[in-house]
């Protein structure tokens, strides 16, 4: 006998619909699944067996063949146990006619225990997403209630496979539930964490608020003890709030890696901080069953590389393609798939591996050769796609031993959101979200030079050896300096603010 169950399975960020079609024909006793089934998968058999079993049932002693339908889709996960085991019960006929036609109506997932209870499992939020759009009411492990809310989708939570049973039998109830809009909190500041504990710098904390309030990438450089991790830690409390598309985009990439923990919906925008011994792959996302990397669960949040220049050289040229284009795509023999990854790079690194060069109380101990090597790690074209780049002094005495604090972070992220909100209404109606992510046409329409600007520009090219895309950032870094100044038009010193913060143009690599 033939039964089919709905179920889901996840490529990239997105949930898909697929037929777990289950047949118990006459024969020597197999079990197979086919249809691009990955190991989890194919593991599955064992699990579902003992749950079979163990919830008071019995496991048919046939040919049992499950097909995952459609079969050019790749399945991963563990969701697939329940609608598995659901199917053989309803094609064996241990389910009565009236539970079986009920079947019909749901969308099953869920990860079984040998005991037959139900487990979490990953990716259910856009899973439940697409079961909404199907106007099925979804069957999930309790652990996923969370996800559910935020889904807005009708779903049930069973606890064990005989509890699902017998609710499909109509022996005990359970109330499916839907909420009607997705529940959001306001977001929980790190009030510890404020740029007013961080004497002196004010260069860096002014570099910080622009590309804050433009999205623009930061690299900082300077001796150890300056401040940058200080900076950095404190940089995602000047940042505005998600937006509601925003926070469900980054609950999905959460709940497809199974991080959601405890949270419903992503209220403060990520910021994730891997440590230089990180793999390109752990970085960029991949491996044998594709899943999102750190740039995309840093995804409309931030990017935190402390001691940039002691990652990989592979590690570090694999931003491009996120930095330039805010996604990532992993191609592999039998799929391609793309995960979001539009994030805000701040970058922190020493001028050497002593970290002491240019300072003039510590000799540095490096030579020349491990200097260039040094900074060699980090190459042009990297260095191209960001923004801002600044040098952090050491703290003076003076500065230090103040007792006037600086600006708060309070007061910096008023800043920010003003400008915010300006380029809100500048970009209405488009994808552009922030000045950072101008198409060339916007650059043109919002990015008019002032009088005698062309030759600024023109000299600078020329002096500094700038590339077309170091000059759309200086246009696009300019034009956020003017926002957070209030002013519709570009100023010339709104261009020479710019200039500051590329000094590698003006230096080179090897000159940091």
């Amino acid at each position: 006998m033939l039964a089919t169950v709905c179920t889901g399975t996840i490529k990239g960020i997105e949930g898909f619909e697929v037929s777990a079609e289950v047949d118990i024909a006459p024969g020597m006793p197999t079990f197979a699944v086919v249809g691009l089934p990955d190991a989890e998968v194919k593991e599955s058999k064992d699990r579902v067996t003992a749950a079979v079993r163990n919830s008071g049932f019995d496991f048919p002693s046939k040919r049992i063949t499950v097909n995952l339908s459609p079969a050019e889709l790749r399945k991963s996960g563990t969701q697939f146990d329940l609608p598995i085991a659901l199917g053989i019960l309803a094609a064996s006929e241990q389910l009565s006619l009236p539970a079986r036609e009920k079947i019909k109506d749901f969308l099953v997932l869920g990860e079984l225990a040998l005991d037959g209870s139900l487990r979490p499992c990953a990716g259910v939020l856009p899973m439940l997403i697409s079961c909404k759009k199907l106007g099925k009411t979804a069957i999930i492990p309790p652990q996923n209630v969370l996800e559910g809310q935020v889904s807005c989708a009708p779903f049930i939570t069973p606890h064990t496979l005989r509890e699902l049973a017998d609710y499909l039998e109509d022996k005990i109830p359970l109330q499916a539930v839907q909420l009607s809009y997705v529940p959001q909190t306001e977001p929980t500041l790190q009030s510890d964490l404020d740029f007013s504990d961080v004497k002196g710098q004010a260069l860096a904390k002014r570099a910080l608020e622009i590309a804050a309030a433009g999205g623009h990438n930061v690299l900082m450089i300077g001796l150890p003890g300056t401040g940058k991790s200080m900076l950095a830690k404190r940089f995602p409390g000047i940042l505005p709030p998600l937006t509601q598309e925003e926070a469900l985009e980054i609950t999905k990439i959460y709940s497809i890696c199974n991080l959601l923990g405890k949270s419903r919906l992503f209220t403060n925008r990520p910021f994730r901080d891997p440590h230089h011994t990180i793999s390109d792959v752990a970085l960029i996302g991949g491996g044998s069953t594709p899943r999102p990397g750190e740039v995309s669960l840093a995804h409309n949040g931030v990017l935190f590389l402390d001691e940039f220049a002691e990652f990989s050289r592979s590690a570090l040229e694999v931003l491009r393609e996120p930095l330039e284009n805010g996604q990532v795509t992993i191609s592999r023999a039998k799929e391609t798939v793309s995960y979001p990854a539009r994030f805000t790079l701040v970058a922190a690194m020493n001028p050497c591996p002593c970290g002491n060069l240019g300072n003039p109380l510590k000799p540095c101990t490096c030579t020349p050769m491990q200097v260039n090597r040094y900074k060699s790690r980090i190459s042009g074209p990297l260095l191209d796609r960001i923004d801002l780049t600044v040098n952090l002094n050491p703290v003076k005495f003076t500065d230090w031993n103040q007792k006037s604090e600086g600006d708060t972070s309070a007061q910096i992220r008023a800043r920010v959101l003003a400008a915010r909100e300006i380029q809100k209404k500048r970009f209405a109606g488009t994808s552009t979200t922030a000045n950072a992510f101008m198409t060339s046409a916007q650059i043109k329409q919002f990015c008019k030079l002032p009088p005698g600007g062309d030759a600024i520009l023109e000299a600078a090219m020329r002096k500094f050896g700038l590339s077309a895309r170091s000059l759309d950032k200086i246009l696009k870094t300019a034009r956020t300096i003017a926002d957070l100044e209030g002013k519709e038009n570009l100023e010339t010193k709104h261009l020479v603010e710019v200039m500051q913060y590329r000094p590698l143009d003006r230096k080179g690599v090897a000159d940091l």
